[in-house]
């Protein structure tokens, strides 16, 4: 009976509480439903349809009308399963996950350990490792281009002093994607490196003394303490970064213009601004977004549905 009554006396603080905690989520909430939750519904309607984007949206004003004159059904949708390009424009995105993960990760996680160790001058090691996560796609995208230069290139440069023959990078249509990933890992590693920082840094220091009193090793220590205690940390940078990689874009656009070299770049952002903005479908570019968001949703949903069989919580 004590029990209950503690219970019926918290229930009214934690219903105040609410009440006081509604006008500082409001603006956040009024925030998300306007430029989140609309924009959203906006695109699904007008993925049923062929409006071109030049003409007035009247789907606000005038809904019945404005469905009624651009509706075509599912015929979008259609037209994007039964084409060709979007099963390539969909392997070409998961060229660049499967490229791009685990590079971003290994140099991620080296960029941690080096932070996290203490060496003189680590302070001065941020500064240099965060400097591309500053830097803008454009400028970054830009350099990337001259380095990778089949002829001016720093990259080329290098491997002809040991008697290699660099590739053409961004002209072939092997070596583009792989020339896309290497820009992505050196501007992503510094930022995803201090999410695996703070990771590390939260480990309790007495699991590694206890460890060394059993005479257990750095290597052993690394799989047996450090991997399962950072695991929450890697479950959450692998989830931004699968999201981050579908949505590759402003390199694309600069570094390999119309989809590069016979279509090797093509992705599904890419595509999306294309047919909106390029070639005015933007009922068709609104279907590839909603194709998009379905993509990333289930593998979000395979990604938390699993993470119990890997990701370790406990302190």
């Amino acid at each position: 009976m004590g029990g209950i009554a503690a219970g019926a006396r918290l229930a009214p603080k934690r219903s105040r509480g609410l009440k006081d905690a509604i006008p500082f989520l409001l603006p956040s909430f009024v925030g998300f439903l306007v430029f989140t939750i609309l924009p959203m519904v906006t695109l699904l309607f007008v993925s049923v349809t062929d409006w071109d984007g030049l003409r007035e949206l009247t789907l606000f004003a005038d809904p019945a009308g404005f469905m009624q004159e651009f509706f075509v059904g599912l015929a979008n949708y259609r037209g994007i399963f039964f084409s060709s390009e979007f099963y390539q424009v969909l392997g070409n995105t998961l060229k660049y996950v499967v490229l791009y993960m685990p590079a971003m990760l290994i140099l991620s996680m080296g960029v941690a350990l080096v932070l996290s160790s203490k060496i003189r001058g680590t302070g001065v090691f941020r500064v240099l490792y965060y400097i591309p996560v500053l830097t803008s796609w454009v400028a970054g995208s830009l350099i990337w281009k001259w380095v990778l230069s089949p002829e001016y290139g720093v990259i080329n440069n290098l491997l002809g002093l040991f008697g290699i023959r660099g590739p053409s990078w961004l002209q072939s249509p092997q070596w583009a994607m792989v020339g896309i990933v290497i820009a992505s890992v050196w501007k992503d590693m510094g930022y995803f490196g201090l999410m695996l920082l703070s990771g590390l840094q939260g480990i309790n220091r007495q699991y590694y003394e206890a460890a060394q009193i059993d005479g257990a090793g750095r290597l052993r220590q690394c799989f047996r303490i450090t991997l399962p205690l950072l695991t929450p940390t890697l479950f959450f940078v692998l989830i931004i970064s699968l999201i981050n990689s579908f949505q590759l874009f402003p390199q694309v656009m600069i570094m390999t213009p119309d989809g590069g070299p016979s279509g090797s770049t093509m992705v599904m952002v890419e595509r999306i601004y294309k047919y909106g903005f390029r070639y005015y479908e933007m009922g068709y570019a609104s279907a590839f977004s909603w194709i998009l968001f379905a993509i990333l949703f289930v593998l979000t949903a395979i990604q938390m549905k699993f993470q119990n069989r890997w990701v370790n919580y406990d302190d």
